[in-house]
């Protein structure tokens, strides 16, 4: 197995699994899981909502168009596009877990004509170029073995003058020593984390106009750190292993410290194919 397509599966696999399920579900936020913006209150899964809302600000009026959210997970932000903004949502996910809970809780939310779940990588997007008006995202393309392979299949699907609205947790520009970051590179299976500058620089030489970086690395520091506390206080209530909470809390604490560190990077970035 080539080593790109091993990475995908240890991905799938991890997600795929009942007590990684079983935590994003219970502790993280249940339709969200993804980073939170924390400056309206601690609860985690109105902080992740918050993201969504304030990326959905940012694309302007949604109605009719076509969006494709790339690793979608639950689902829960194209609820929020197909039933608050009028989107019709495609969402493009590897976990066939997560994507048989997205299609059940979009069927009890009464959106199957909005919303259509499939299963696949966005390395090799299943659909023809030019298909949708916004690529979409929230922290997922980290998990990408190639991200340039990522960006390139967004900006063949975009529509001329489309719009790519995406978070990801990144390094930060500034980092001369990537060394304290590796166990997060370990736990991603990837050498490195993306960052603001190779954002910029690889959607602009593919003809991306900056439309607004926010930087909001703040957010997902205060994000980890709470998802932390909740899984070291709820642990019980999880059917997981005391080995598997164990390595989530080491492992979430090595997010908590590279933000607290400058080591990390997170925001809202907002670019616009040319049309």
């Amino acid at each position: 197995m080539a080593a790109t397509d091993q990475t995908i599966a240890l991905a799938r696999d991890y997600y795929d699994s009942a007590e990684a399920d079983d935590f994003y579900r219970t502790i993280w936020g249940g339709e969200d899981i993804h980073v939170g913006l924390y400056d309206q209150g601690p609860d985690i899964s109105a902080a992740s909502r918050r993201t969504v809302e304030r990326m959905a600000a940012k694309a302007g009026s949604l109605k009719g168009k076509h969006v494709l959210d790339l690793g979608s997970g639950y689902g829960g932000a194209a609820r929020v596009l197909a039933e608050r903004y009028g989107a019709k949502v495609t969402c493009l996910n590897l976990s066939a877990v997560e994507n048989e809970r997205n299609r059940a809780l979009t069927r009890a939310a009464g959106l199957d004509d909005k919303i259509t779940v499939v299963d696949g990588s966005f390395d090799s997007i299943p659909f023809e170029e030019a298909t949708f008006d916004l690529a979409w995202s929230q922290d997922a393309i980290l998990h990408a073995p190639d991200r340039r392979a990522v960006l390139d299949e967004v900006s063949r699907v975009l529509k001329p003058g489309g719009e790519f609205i995406f978070t990801d947790p990144m390094q930060a520009d500034a980092l001369q020593d990537p060394t304290p970051l590796k166990p997060i590179y370990d736990r991603i299976h990837l050498p490195d984390l993306a960052s603001f500058g190779f954002y910029r620089e690889e959607l602009s030489g593919r003809g991306f106009e900056e439309v607004e970086v926010e930087e909001l690395t703040g957010h997902m520091r205060t994000h980890y750190s709470r998802v932390t506390e909740e899984l070291d206080a709820r642990r019980d209530e999880l059917g997981a292993s005391d080995a598997f909470v164990n390595r989530m809390l080491k492992g979430l604490g090595h997010w908590v410290s590279g933000a607290e560190g400058g080591l990390l990077a997170w925001g809202i970035m907002h670019f616009r194919k040319a049309a």
